[in-house]
């Protein structure tokens, strides 16, 4: 068959049931296998939308997404999500239409060095130089994909090549001597850590996305109710330990709670689950957690000791390492008591300083406001994506999340553009849940386009704007850092967001009166097809509480 039928064959036996993808010039062989190809494709209007979007589908069910694209500047529109899926330890396969083989290296039309560009952005990539390779190429890159610490593999086709006629049998025996990820984690490093952890008199355990990545969920909350361990999460870990919950502290990191921060910051003994210290949670590295010794839990070994040094390091997945940390410490019996005074002084933070916002007295809407409006109208069972921003920052800090895979955001890259692709590859995967984006005026615009994707395929998601006419997060820096000087951040009133929904096929909305804003937007999610709001807030709240960036938790200000 030709090597293009063969890829179709290979992603179903992956259990591949949908791709979004763009087709072009170089890719155009894998365009025709997918008319018999017995597959799912979803058209997009720009290749960063399907990949997001395969991202978005990636996150929410813990499958591997797939994104199509073709040469030159279809790869190079990949390069923004890859990224992101490499930052976020997503699984995506990115398989790339090439220019013929006998055009590689004469600058042929649509040629780029797509191996070469995306490299260090990469968990590994493929440049197919013989169609017999295809098919264990597309294995490897599925199973590379998936396993250890998750991350976007790239597959780079030739067009002569994907065409050629091969001899295909299916590929059954994946042998990868140089890649053997290590998940069980050490026992005897497992033992010393559920010692240092019934010694603790200020423990903290601090989850990451890598917890839920694992599927190790239970694990995080079995473990930490073993005892009264207190837990924090990042932004990429909310829902793993679910909130709220006596024994949550919040989000961490630079917009999360004082009492997550605080409790860091006093620590004696940390345990980092799936996490990976980086700048947003650590603040000035050189005072991060003064007083604390550190477990490291990670599947990713170049993670251990990169940014913190690690007392106890652990290599290994969360879902493994957490059970066998816990029959560990049941078998030590640790005396619960010797958390009661850290428990007083967690307290007192929580009551001293909760999350709050000082609502407003007429009808106009907080964005705070908006967030609990919608965690009420979904009854918090909304699969929830954002875009990058103050939005993400307040919905991450006002949307409980109950259980995991329910948010979905980019965290180390912070793409805008991200929410709305992401909340369509969310829909696709998950058709019979509610999946909300909330997005800002600024972000939705980067990826509008594939509302028109949305329309046309049915995909039911609903996003919700927090117009505030701003650049929100970039104005608030300059306010409090750059003197109020506000350089080139204001959006102004276009587009007419309600006539943009319309025009892509959409229905849209808007609110602006917040007696009214749980009823508009349960009406908003009960309307058949795609639904754009354009929620009108508060124009120059800020995000608090915030630690400055480069300095410690102790100095958190608002």
């Amino acid at each position: 068959m030709r090597a293009v039928d063969a890829v179709m064959e290979c992603l179903k036996a992956e259990g591949v049931e949908v791709v979004f993808g763009l087709p072009g010039g170089a890719n155009l062989p894998t365009y025709d296998a997918f008319v018999n190809g017995g597959l799912r494709h979803i058209l997009v209007r720009h290749e960063a939308g399907g990949g997001h979007a395969a991202e978005g589908y990636a996150k929410a069910t813990g499958k591997v997404g797939v994104a199509f694209a073709t040469s030159g500047p279809g790869a190079t529109n990949l390069i923004t999500p890859i990224c992101d899926a490499m930052m976020d330890s997503v699984p995506v396969v990115f398989i790339t239409g090439q220019v013929r083989t006998e055009l590689l290296g004469t600058d042929g039309f649509q040629e780029a060095d797509t191996i070469g560009i995306t490299m260090p952005v990469v968990k590994h990539s493929f440049m197919i130089q013989r169609p017999q390779e295809i098919p264990r190429a597309i294995h490897e890159a599925f199973h590379i994909a998936r396993s250890g610490r998750p991350g976007p593999v790239l597959v780079d086709i030739p067009q002569d090549l994907s065409r050629a006629e091969i001899d295909y049998e299916p590929v059954t025996d994946l042998r990868l001597p140089g890649y053997q990820p290590r998940v069980e984690g050490n026992q005897k490093q497992i033992r010393q850590a559920a010692k240092a952890l019934a010694a603790a008199q200020r423990p903290v355990i601090y989850a990451g996305g890598g917890v839920v990545n694992a599927e190790a969920s239970d694990e995080l909350v079995e473990f930490a109710t073993s005892d009264r361990f207190p837990v924090t999460c990042t932004l990429m870990g909310l829902g793993a330990f679910p909130a709220p919950h006596a024994q949550w502290l919040g989000m961490l990191g630079m917009h999360g709670t004082r009492a997550a921060n605080y409790a860091m910051d006093e620590a004696d003994l940390i345990c980092a689950v799936g996490a990976r210290f980086d700048d947003r949670i650590t603040g000035k590295l050189s005072e991060f957690a003064p007083r604390a010794k550190f477990i490291h839990i990670d599947v990713d070994p170049a993670e251990i000791s990169k940014n913190v040094p690690a007392h106890i390091p652990i290599v290994g997945d969360a879902k493994h390492v957490l059970a066998k940390l816990l029959i560990e410490y049941r078998a030590i019996a640790a005396e619960p008591e010797r958390l009661a005074a850290w428990w007083t002084r967690i307290e007192g933070w929580r009551e001293k300083y909760p999350l709050a916002f000082q609502d407003s007295s007429d009808n106009e809407i907080k964005p705070q406001y908006m967030v609990q409006a919608l965690h009420e109208a979904t009854g918090g069972e909304a699969i929830v994506t954002s875009d990058v921003g103050q939005h993400q920052m307040w919905a991450a800090q006002y949307y409980d999340f109950p259980k995991p895979r329910r948010w979905i955001n980019s965290g180390g890259l912070g793409t805008m553009g991200f929410g709305l692709p992401a909340a369509m590859g969310a829909a696709v995967a998950c058709p019979d849940r509610i999946v909300c984006c909330i997005a800002g005026d600024g972000s939705v615009q980067m990826n509008a386009q594939e509302l028109a994707t949305c329309a046309q395929e049915q995909i039911p998601i609903k996003v919700f704007i927090m117009n505030n006419g701003y650049l929100g997060m970039v104005r608030q820096w300059q306010e409090l850092f750059w003197d109020g000087k506000y350089s080139h951040v204001e959006t102004g009133e276009f587009p007419d967001f309600v006539k943009l929904a319309e025009a892509y096929g959409a229905t849209g909305m808007r609110f602006e009166d917040k007696t009214t804003l749980v009823q508009d937007m349960k009406r908003a999610i009960e309307t058949p097809g795609p639904v754009l709001v354009d929620v009108r807030v508060t124009r120059e709240e800020n995000t608090y509480p915030m630690i400055p960036a480069g300095q410690a938790a102790r100095e958190m200000v608002g």
